[in-house]
């Protein structure tokens, strides 16, 4: 008589429980098919030709197992009685296994008497994994189909597994080909062996974790470009690993594959939203996981290329944003690249200085051109690094001549001071390294304090330039002024008298019809 359909509770229970069966005998299955696989594959490349037909014989019994232990726990048989189920599962089972122990033990006798190191290691493995299954399949049956075993419910395994996980971005990347670092987590230890072999083949440098707490502990240790992950684990299961990994940014870059015996569309669907990269079932066709590891591992070594060229650009735009700062104010260069045109301020109070050298045109027809660049290039130099202690921001050189100016782009109240100091700490500087050369050159110094317009002008080679009155006044005040003199307008000197020292000089004629009272700087109270 046909069985009655299953309830919605049912249904659910019944997938659960045959996840978890086949999660307990696909793993030895698949263990017992890839050592077979791979002792073909050493036979063949060493020239042992003896033992194939046999080995053949054993791959492809390994071959009929694996189709049959899909069949007989085929999802979509909602209505199999279980006690039938049961009964089906040992009958249908014991059969082909005690073959493929057979062929086993027969080949074992055979790698023993040639000494056949490698094989025998392999062979014994296949027959541990055998004897294993066998346990299992007599060990199964303490389930009715209307409870799961404590096993099936204990947190980590499949009730827990197939809770909805929230959907996370994640930013994942990989590569191929080069040796390459891969974990292995999941909690059945053939499943681990058989991955680790088969990788180590392809040359990758493997290690392998037992449970989802040992995975996390290792990869905060250590450097993967790869993650194989078992979804159906005691205590912390594949999602909750697989949600921690995205959730960190340490860690959320590292590619992970799922491998699980939960085929279940809904479950490919949680893994990938929870970031996993790719998700094979178990049983794995080893053709599909090598392309699937090559695959996610190219894609590593395209991010790795991709962050190479981020680094590259972002040290450009570094030498770049160094570049304009040579020669922009650092608060002008925000506006150049927001696209701001004309750029243009008027400022209301600010000092110029101007400075020239004297004696140096006549230096400089002496000694050769490399020293006159390498004095010349000392002593500005020099006079940039004490601007950039005051706070003064330099605008241009021409020839032996020096400007700069206080209180733009960045107003300031104690502009006259700064400048004052500066030019103070220039005189000195130009002495110091005149001497050092064994020249006997002297600077001429002159400032004035007012209103400016300052701008950038150019289009391919940019100038941070300032205009007005004020920077003609300044001009004068170091062209009429004394080598080896500080010249001071009547307006700077106005700001200054209180904490600076000064001689007034007299009066000078700025331009016809019009004079100004000057001091020279002495030094600071």
């Amino acid at each position: 008589m046909q069985s009655a359909p299953l309830s919605n509770q049912d249904d659910r229970l019944h997938r659960l429980l045959l996840a978890y069966v086949r999660q307990e005998f696909e793993a030895p299955v698949s263990a017992v098919l890839g050592y077979a696989e791979i002792m073909i594959e050493d036979a063949q490349q060493q020239g042992h030709h003896g033992p194939l037909t046999d080995l053949r014989r054993l791959y492809q019994s390994a071959v009929n197992l694996k189709e049959l232990v899909l069949g007989l726990l085929d999802p979509n048989l909602v209505n199999r009685d279980f006690a039938d189920f049961r009964r089906h599962l040992r009958h249908d089972l014991r059969t082909p296994i005690s073959v493929i122990k057979g062929l086993g033990e027969m080949l074992l006798e055979d790698a023993q008497a040639q000494s056949n190191t490698a094989q025998i290691r392999d062979l014994e493995k296949l027959l541990e994994t055998t004897a294993g299954l066998l346990a299992q399949i007599d060990a199964l049956v303490d389930f009715d189909g209307r409870s799961l075993p404590a096993s099936v419910v204990r947190p980590g395994t499949v009730s827990a597994v197939l809770k909805p996980v929230p959907a996370l971005s994640s930013s994942l990347a990989i590569y191929q080909t080069r040796p390459s670092p891969v974990l292995i987590v999941d909690d059945t230890e053939s499943t681990r062996e058989l991955l680790a072999r088969r990788l180590r083949r392809e040359g990758h440098h493997v290690v392998e974790a037992a449970n989802g707490q040992a995975a996390l502990e290792l990869i905060a240790m250590q450097n993967f470009d790869l993650i194989l992950l078992d979804m159906m684990m005691p205590d912390l299961n594949g999602y909750e690993v697989l949600t921690r990994l995205k959730t960190d940014v340490r860690f959320r870059h590292i590619p992970v594959i799922v491998i699980s015996a939960l085929d279940e569309i809904d479950s490919v669907v949680r893994c990938i939203e929870a970031g996993a990269e790719d998700y094979l079932s178990k049983p794995f066709d080893p053709v599909l996981l090598r392309a699937r590891i090559g695959a996610s591992l190219e894609k590593v070594r395209l991010r790795e290329s991709e962050q190479a060229a981020i680094a590259e650009l972002r040290t450009e735009k570094e030498k770049t944003e160094t570049l304009l700062l040579n020669i922009l104010p650092k608060s002008i260069i925000p506006r150049m690249h927001r696209g701001e045109t004309p750029i243009a301020d008027r400022f209301h109070d600010v000092t110029i200085l101007f400075s020239d050298i004297v004696g140096f045109t006549g230096m400089s027809m002496r000694r050769s051109a490399s020293d006159v660049v390498a004095l010349l290039n000392a002593i500005f130099s020099a006079i940039d690094r004490l601007a950039l202690e005051h706070g003064i921001e330099k605008i241009k050189t021409i020839g032996d001549a020096y400007m700069a100016v206080a209180g733009l782009p960045e107003p300031r109240d104690d502009h006259p001071q700064a400048i004052a100091r500066l030019a103070l700490a220039m005189r000195k500087a130009v002495s110091d390294i005149s001497q050092h050369y064994g020249e006997d050159l002297k600077i001429r110094i002159g400032f004035h304090s007012g209103n400016v317009v300052a701008g950038v002008i150019g289009m391919h080679k940019f100038a941070y330039d300032v205009w007005g009155d004020t920077v003609n006044t300044a001009s004068a005040m170091e062209s009429r002024g004394i080598p080896d003199e500080i010249q001071v307008s009547q307006a700077s000197f106005m700001r200054l008298s209180e904490h600076f020292v000064f001689e007034r000089r007299g009066t000078i004629e700025l331009k016809a019809n019009q004079q100004m009272d000057t001091y020279l700087l002495r030094g600071e109270r």
